[in-house]
């Protein structure tokens, strides 16, 4: 199964049904008509001389003109260049280039953008404008006039790829994830056996649809699920749609949740529509979990998963860490939940053996959720399948029950005096206390010790606390050898355009001219 398939079963069993609406302006389509409107698209695509396979970039706001252009494109069988509009024009450049774009759609709002892009891109061959005609562009109409029929599609072949996704995470390291079909159709399968899905479900798009959210928006399809789409993920907005459009599934970046937990008016909407809460893309502190659980109901519920084998690696569900008698196991609460039931999931050792229950290692994974590899990149590719698992990267531990606590990113450990200290365990301590909306704890040059643990800080409102409270408290918790030797109170966390907190951007400064052990 493709992601057209899942779109076409809709338009079979739930033509009526609303398949994206704009929050924002109301503007919405039936599945019937974003049919229609793919199904253009797709002819006009083909008709202009593109062949299957083609890269194709969309440079859009969440919209319904993006997400049916973007199902029209999956009938050619393009592969999509997701490009994030809040990504500056010189990466969103730097990644066309490099993935090799033909053809760019793009929203009025940015047609600045969109001209400087392809002035830029030498292989970009024709720019279509989604909504109007733009300065010396054609509308999607007009472009797809003539071609206004329906474009039939024959089976998925072997290494067909549905998308390139650029990801540079945290590292600043750029790449490009090759996903393909068997990837998403494993994902979706994953999240139908472990999470709540029914039909008219409704998902709240507000996180960018060039990432996650858009293929989890995609998941509702089978059901004939609705897509209530925002521009911008803000608190209010999103609590207000909620309420008003009687969501049933969204996902947020823990970023934003932490913004709507401190919203004045976040116990004004009424959420009881909500049957799932999906908080991941970084880790999540438990108390604002808790806060989350108390204000929202039982329905926070989290996977962990990253563009080489999407979403859902592992999941936790409410019923995972909520018994029957509404009490929390925190221990599972904490966890990223357990492994999915179509991956193969271990923690692994540098030499490539799994480690016992209760001892830290890097989290592989293994089957049909993962994609190929990177673009262009065979080195990083084999790389990452070492001992013939993916690497994610990410140092983990494994209960008994197969509920997995992530530790930190491998390359965000701190070696301090020989000791490898995880800088999530602090973060989590320094996060619970209530005037901290959220930290990061990074290692930084120390003549004595290698490293030494700093701490950089948000403060709620105008709320206070001192440095040194928070390091007593840390010392208090997890002693000393884990307590910051400094802590920085700051505005705000540098993050990339998905709410990845850049560590490496915090630590540049401090490793100016030096080497670090751990890059």
């Amino acid at each position: 199964m493709r992601v057209i398939d899942f779109f076409d079963a809709a338009v079979k069993y739930y033509a009526r049904h609303t398949a994206f609406v704009e929050a924002d302006t109301g503007n919405r389509m039936t599945y019937a008509e974003a049919d229609v409107a793919a199904h253009h698209v797709a002819a006009a695509v083909r008709g202009h001389g593109y062949a299957k396979g083609v890269h194709v970039g969309i440079l859009a706001p969440n919209s319904t003109a993006a997400f049916s252009t973007l199902v029209g494109l999956f009938r050619a069988e393009c592969v999509w260049l997701p490009i994030n509009p809040r990504n500056s024009i010189e990466t969103n450049v730097e990644v066309l280039r490099f993935c090799d774009c033909e053809l760019l759609f793009y929203h009025s709002s940015l047609e600045a953008d969109a001209l400087r892009i392809k002035s830029a891109v030498a292989g970009i061959r024709d720019l279509v404008c989604l909504d109007r005609s733009g300065t010396g562009v054609p509308s999607l109409a007009e472009w797809a006039d003539g071609f206004r029929h329906r474009f039939e599609i024959g089976p998925e072949e072997d290494g067909d790829l549905l998308a390139i996704i650029p990801t540079g995470g945290t590292t600043g390291t750029f790449k490009a994830v090759m996903m393909a079909h068997h990837a998403v159709e494993t994902m979706f399968a994953n999240s139908y056996a472990h999470f709540r899905y029914h039909d008219g479900s409704v998902h709240l798009l507000a996180a960018p649809m060039t990432h996650a959210a858009g293929m989890l928006g995609c998941m509702h399809f089978a059901r004939g699920g609705s897509n209530v789409m925002l521009s911008r993920p803000e608190p209010e907005a999103v609590m207000r749609a909620i309420e008003s459009y009687r969501v049933t599934h969204l996902f947020l970046p823990p970023t934003v949740l932490y913004k709507m937990l401190d919203h004045p008016r976040v116990r004004d909407y009424d959420y009881s529509s909500l049957i799932h809460f999906i908080v991941a893309a970084a880790p999540t502190s438990v108390a604002k979990l808790k806060q989350a659980i108390e204000v929202f109901g039982p329905v926070m519920t989290e996977g962990f998963g990253q563009t080489e084998a999407p979403a859902m690696i592992t999941a936790k569900a409410p019923w995972d860490y909520v018994g029957a008698d509404r009490r929390i196991n925190e221990r599972r609460l904490a966890s990223a939940g357990r492994p999915c039931v179509l991956n193969h999931v271990e923690i692994m050792a540098d030499d490539g053996n799994f480690c016992p229950p209760g001892q830290a290692g890097e989290i592989v994974v293994r089957g049909r959720l993962v994609n190929p590899g990177y673009y262009k990149n065979p080195e990083a590719t084999a790389e990452a399948h070492r001992f013939g698992w993916h690497h994610t990267g990410d140092v983990g531990v494994m209960d008994e029950d197969g509920y997995i606590t992530i530790v930190d990113r491998k390359k965000d450990m701190i070696i301090t005096g020989g000791f490898n200290v995880f800088s999530n365990e602090i973060e989590q301590v320094i996060a619970a206390h209530p005037a901290v909306q959220e930290c990061a704890v990074i290692g930084v040059p120390d003549e004595k010790w290698g490293e030494s643990i700093k701490a950089v800080v948000v403060l709620r409102g105008d709320d206070v606390v001192t440095a040194e409270e928070l390091m007593l408290l840390v010392r208090a918790q997890l002693g000393a050898v884990k307590c910051p030797r400094s802590v920085e109170f700051t505005a705000e966390l540098p993050r990339s355009p998905v709410g990845k907190v850049l560590k490496a951007e915090l630590r540049k400064p401090h490793w100016r001219g030096r080497s670090r052990a751990v890059n």
